[in-house]
């Protein structure tokens, strides 16, 4: 059962209170010979949970209405009063489709001064594009009729009209659905009846979509799978695992999402010229990788996009300043310096995402040219914001941790003592927090040195060059001497005639060994119990090397 619904599945607003009529046309259409699960939106793994007094919520791993339940991860709910950067208007115009609403059902679900705003755009965009999805625009009515309730800000400049379910659209829009799905399901019948396989096909892709439309996410991913057997061309193939991406991004079923990249770049038409197609899987397993926590690999994928994306050309998973956020965010957090001079600052394709974020460019250059108080103040105004990412918001504190990390080993690499004090006035903190996170590091073995604590001082652990050389030294010898023993064993093996050639064999010397070796180990002959006369020769000589040279090494 999808939190946000009432056990019922009926709509409650203070102003009109049960909304009965509402309720029976809706119980009418439930219990119908339509399957009336499929108007229950799926819990996706980037839905937040309603209630701001939670503190823990599992993303995604609530059970969706068909029983199917996914990956749980744990992650902690933070409210955000109030944004510093965000415009909501602009923000939103990135997006279109079911991806629009849900940035803006979590916005309204993490910051209540932003709540009333982003539930007004949420329903006026469910109408104007006539959604099927009735239970999910019934549910965001009733979350604004409790915002209103409660004095929610803004909510003195919300209309009636929101306030109040059109019940005779949302009746013909479920009428409308019951009937597209009689009317798909009975055309699909009758394609497998006369078998005909781009019928088939093409009648599951056109189910599908009907199923994603309605909010049965479920639904639709199992459509969608069913054209696998009836593809037939690699332009049915990718036009498959596009649709599955898409639906698995949504539920949150990231390792599925995954599969179907390596599937879909393994085939010949995307490895052309595909440019567009090749663009649009990178973002998706950049956003999978994410959301495991790969950082590396996410960074890597985002900044291999290319200029494909600038525009919204894939408004309806990512918009083209999230590839900048994330992919910034995750390189700072994963990349070397060398990396990051290399696969970032002097990325011609990856520059053009980062005109549209220009905090994150000056983040990473700052980064780069170690200016950490600049860096530090940069995260610090936008962390809210990426709170409110449907993406981004579980992995902000892991990412920040990360780079706050790499800043402070780049900061004293360089020297061999650091006054702590100073240091602490560069990273914006206390001298004692300072040295607790000094402390991690060199217990991680991320910082070689050693604190004083009275002189509130680091000092660098300083090596012994001359012992360091004299053990390279030593190495170096060790491997000289192996090597010159096994080119001797080599030359007493050639003069002793132990490598042989064998009559009509054109195998070579490599060859011939292996037959010698293989003679002398069976001294009967080991095919079929016939023995050359050359091979017979190297057995004694092989015997009488071995004794010679154990003798010799014995006396040396």
């Amino acid at each position: 059962m999808d939190p946000r619904l009432s056990p019922d599945r009926t709509i409650l607003t203070p102003n009109s209170g049960m909304m009965e009529a509402f309720s029976d046309s809706y119980e009418q259409s439930s219990n119908s010979n339509m399957d009336s699960e499929m108007y229950t939106e799926q819990p996706t793994g980037t839905t937040a949970s309603s209630t701001f007094n939670a503190t823990m919520t599992a993303d995604g791993a609530v059970p969706d209405n068909n029983g199917n339940s996914k990956r749980k991860r744990f992650v902690k709910v933070v409210e955000v009063d109030a944004p510093n950067n965000l415009d909501l208007d602009a923000y939103i115009a990135n997006y279109k489709g079911h991806t629009k609403i849900n940035r803006l059902e979590f916005i309204a679900d993490r910051c209540p001064s932003l709540q009333v705003d982003a539930l007004k755009l949420a329903i006026v965009e469910l109408k104007n594009a006539s959604t099927l999805n009735i239970p999910r625009y019934g549910n965001l009515v009733k979350k604004l009729n409790e915002a209103v309730k409660f004095g929610t800000p803004g909510t003195a400049n919300v209309s009636s009209e929101l306030l109040n379910i059109d019940k005779a659209w949302a009746d013909s829009q479920l009428q409308k659905a019951k009937q597209q799905t009689d009317l798909l399901e009975g055309e699909l019948k009758n394609y497998k009846r006369n078998s005909i396989k781009e019928s088939i096909r093409m009648g599951n892709i056109e189910l599908g979509n009907h199923y994603y439309a309605c909010g049965d996410l479920t639904a639709a991913h199992r459509s969608y799978s069913r054209t696998r057997d009836y593809c037939t061309t690699p332009k049915h193939i990718i036009e498959l695992c596009m649709n599955v991406i898409k639906v698995s991004i949504e539920l949150g079923n990231f390792p599925h999402v995954l599969t179907y990249v390596v599937k879909a770049e393994s085939t010949p038409e995307v490895t052309q010229d595909k440019d567009l197609t090749k663009a649009k899987l990178k973002a998706a397993s950049g956003l999978a990788n994410l959301d495991l926590s790969k950082y590396s690999s996410a960074a890597r994928d985002f900044l291999s996009i290319g200029e494909e994306l600038v525009g919204h050309q894939y408004g309806d998973i990512i918009s083209a300043n999230d590839i900048a956020v994330y992919g910034g965010l995750c390189a700072l957090a994963s990349f070397n310096r060398a990396e990051l001079k290399r696969l970032v600052i002097d990325n011609v394709g990856f520059r053009q995402y980062l005109e549209l974020e220009p905090h994150i460019r000056d983040l990473i250059q700052g980064f780069y040219n170690s200016n950490y108080a600049v860096c530090l103040d940069i995260m610090d105004k936008w962390r809210n914001d990426y709170l409110l990412d449907i993406h981004l918001h579980s992995h902000i504190e892991a990412l920040y941790t990360n780079i706050r990390k790499k800043a402070l080993v780049q900061f004293t690499s360089p020297f061999l003592t650091v006054n702590l004090t100073k240091m602490a006035k560069s990273f914006s903190t206390t001298v004692p927090e300072l040295e607790s996170e000094l402390v991690s590091l060199i217990i991680g073995g991320q910082i070689e040195a050693r604190i004083d604590s009275q002189q509130k001082i680091l000092w660098a652990k300083q090596t012994n060059k001359r012992s360091a050389i004299f053990e390279r030294s030593a190495a170096m010898g060790q491997d000289y001497e192996q090597e010159a023993k096994g080119l001797v064993l080599r030359i007493q093996m050639i003069t002793n005639g132990i490598i042989v050639k064998g009559q009509g064999s054109d195998k070579g010397a490599g060859g011939d060994v292996a037959e010698a070796m293989f003679e002398h180990q069976h001294p009967r002959g080991g095919r079929g119990g016939r023995e050359l006369p050359a091979f017979a020769e190297t057995r004694t000589n092989m015997s009488s090397f071995l004794s010679n040279f154990s003798r010799d090494r014995h006396r040396g």
